[in-house]
């Protein structure tokens, strides 16, 4: 394929189809040895929004897209589901959670809202209703990172009206705390942290 026609997302798919065919380095990966990979991007694609370089980010994007490309070209060869039924469950979900933009009229006469936070609420209730959880962890990964973990759990356990003070002198008693502060104030703890030690990196002498 010598240059991406007017459909880029097709074309994409079908150079992932054959490098999956004709390649051997792609042809025996799984899905459990791509994790890495997803992983590596992830935090790529991240650090591309952090630095505000959206051309890095455009590029991210892209090995990010591959990413979802090749776990679906996988799993089309044993059919579990295809590119197709991941874009339709997803099409299906954000319907689904947005009432307030494709349902009923939801928000009162008007049937749309600019009170991002009235439609948080109903994004949350319903997707405590779908997922059905009878634990505060329920569908939380125990990998996310630790800041990240707590601020999802101290807003489950709010939205449960059980949200404990944190209190304590340990360590993590204080940093738990912190997070409460921040959900407070509106702040996101992990990002807080990670533009304080960018911050850091920038001031630090060249040679340390």
């Amino acid at each position: 394929m010598s240059e991406v026609g007017p459909e880029p997302l097709l074309d994409f798919l079908a150079v992932m189809r054959r490098l999956r065919a004709e390649c051997p380095w792609k042809a025996e990966q799984t899905h459990r040895s791509l994790a890495r990979y997803l992983l590596e991007e992830t935090h790529e694609t991240l650090e591309a929004i952090d630095t505000g370089d959206l051309d890095h980010l455009r590029e991210e994007l892209g090995d990010l897209l591959l990413q979802v490309y090749f776990h679906a070209v996988i799993a089309e060869e044993t059919g579990a589901f295809t590119l197709d039924d991941v874009a339709r469950e997803i099409t299906e979900k954000m319907v689904r959670r947005n009432p307030h933009v494709f349902g009923p009229h939801v928000f009162g006469e008007a049937g749309r809202t600019r009170d991002a936070a009235a439609v948080n609420e109903a994004w949350e209730a319903i997707k405590a209703t779908e997922k059905a959880r009878t634990q505060v962890t329920d569908g939380l990964p125990p990998t996310l990172p630790a800041l990240l973990y707590a601020d999802k759990v101290l807003d489950r356990l709010a939205r449960a009206g059980d949200a404990p003070l944190p209190t304590g002198d340990d360590l993590g008693d204080r940093l738990l705390a912190l997070v409460a502060e921040a959900r407070e104030t509106g702040t996101d703890p992990e990002q807080s942290l990670r533009d304080a030690v960018r911050r850091v990196v920038a001031q630090a002498r060249p040679n340390v």
